[in-house]
């Protein structure tokens, strides 16, 4: 248990604290009569020190609620001093690196991880109830693939190969689907070699859940679904709030077609590529050197902000969902959808393309693209599993890092990671240990 910041209110033959723990905080009070042996060591208690006591429950004259102390034992000596007057870290960056202090000095951090634990224990359960099996797949992948993005790379000295830290576990959960697990959900780490933001680290946990016989309409509903029962779980109601707006995550969600908002607010359709490159001009975007990609960085300039929802943005151009089924409707469309909450993905997710002849075509497409966020080969072993056949399924992806966010009114992802990436210091930046940093009674009592 931990003394907070403050070594207590002093009366002479009598001292009151407050005591805390992850559960909640309790006066102690140190009578000089009751602790005849130990009284002599107060003077070497310092703001921050971890005691533990023995004592009978009790009250004040002023009727507040005391634990009485009849033995007291010092746990472990704080030798660096606490945040000042309990108002925590005031440095942001401190606060991150120092997630040690952070938790326990600034008010409500600790609340945000506990919940952060039971929305994870919140999503097994919820699909466990649905017949959902949890599996584990590898972390380290001869090619990467499963998603579009700059991979992590590192090397193994006994097989003497690379190996990519994964992007996303995808390929391997759907061969499960093939190999008869109709219905399997991971948990990952998920590591992506890409910038830092409000949205973005390079280490991340992703829910990943396939579904045999299923598509992405299913999908929607099994997304909805678990964030309406999360939301209650959570919070006792499905209103959040979040950067300052409020949402209600109760079921169903509004649903949009992206060419429908893509023409909407470009004046042109997504395949009309010289009205979508003057657009992208206009806008001042930089051409990545593929079509495609252009089209989509327009969409997500000029279309995503408008995505508060929580809301549905169906049917993506086929050329930018390399692993989804075509719309039997629509060619030029994929059965994929994203799911957003203040202009924010939430989740993505398809009905999973099971032909094996165009996987390979669009592999080999990708492959040709040069594209640094397109795998460099074609996943041989993925083809061949398709070969096998896998049933018409439906997979979902959801951030689960982002899912906090919205859950707890974070408004940035470092608030609900308990060590998101920092530039590491360099030993003349590192904070010098200095005589301040050890009250002179901890070192005393040392």
């Amino acid at each position: 248990m931990f003394v907070l910041p403050q070594t207590g209110v002093r009366f002479g033959k009598l001292i009151f604290a407050p005591l805390v723990d992850r559960t909640g905080r309790v006066q102690i009070g140190l009578r000089r009569d009751s602790l005849t042996d130990w009284w002599p060591q107060r003077k070497w208690l310092d703001a921050g020190d971890q005691l533990g006591l023995t004592g009978e429950l009790g009250f004040t004259q002023k009727g507040e609620i005391t634990v009485w102390a009849s033995e007291v034992k010092l746990l472990a000596k704080s030798y660096a001093p606490p945040p000042e007057k309990w108002h925590g870290l005031a440095d942001v960056e401190q606060r991150y690196r120092r997630r040690y202090v952070d938790l326990w000095a600034t008010e409500g951090v600790m609340d945000v991880f506990i919940k952060r634990s039971k929305i994870v224990s919140g999503i097994r359960r919820f699909l466990e109830a649905q017949g959902y099996l949890e599996v584990e797949t590898p972390t380290l992948h001869p090619i990467f693939g499963g998603a579009t993005a700059r991979p992590f790379v590192t090397h193994h000295n006994a097989l003497g190969c690379d190996f990519f830290l994964r992007i996303a576990p995808e390929l391997y959960l759907k061969r499960l689907i093939v190999g008869g697990l109709e219905r399997v959900f991971e948990i990952a780490r998920n590591f992506r070699n890409e910038g830092v933001s409000t949205r973005h680290n390079p280490e991340f946990s992703m829910l990943e859940l396939y579904e045999a016989q299923a598509d992405y309409r299913r999908m929607m509903e099994i997304a909805e679904q678990m964030l309406e029962r999360l939301a209650l779980d959570i919070n006792g109601t499905t209103k959040v709030t979040f950067r300052g707006a409020e949402y209600d995550l109760k079921a169903p969600f509004q649903r949009v077609r992206y060419p429908d908002l893509f023409r909407q607010q470009n004046g042109c359709e997504f395949d009309d590529e010289p009205a979508v490159r003057q657009r992208a001009r206009e806008l001042g975007l930089t051409d990545p050197g593929n079509y495609w990609k252009l089209m989509n960085d327009v969409f997500e300039a000029t279309c995503e902000k408008l995505l508060t929802g929580p809301v549905f943005c169906t049917d993506y151009p086929v050329p930018i969902c390399p692993l989804a089924k075509t719309n039997p409707h629509d060619p030029k469309t994929a059965e994929r959808f994203e799911l957003f909450l203040g202009g924010m993905e939430l989740g993505n997710a398809f009905t999973e393309l099971n032909d094996p002849a165009e996987q390979e075509r669009r592999f080999e497409e990708q492959v040709a693209s040069k594209d640094e966020e397109a795998p460099g080969e074609v996943d041989v072993d993925y083809v061949q599993a398709l070969e096998y056949g896998m049933p018409p399924t439906g997979g979902l992806g959801i951030g689960i890092d982002r899912l906090v966010m919205v859950l707890t009114g974070q408004d940035t992802i470092r608030d609900v990671l308990l060590f998101p990436a920092m530039r590491p210091l360099s030993a003349t930046q590192a904070p010098e240990a200095s005589a301040e940093a050890a009250p002179a009674a901890a070192k005393e009592a040392h």
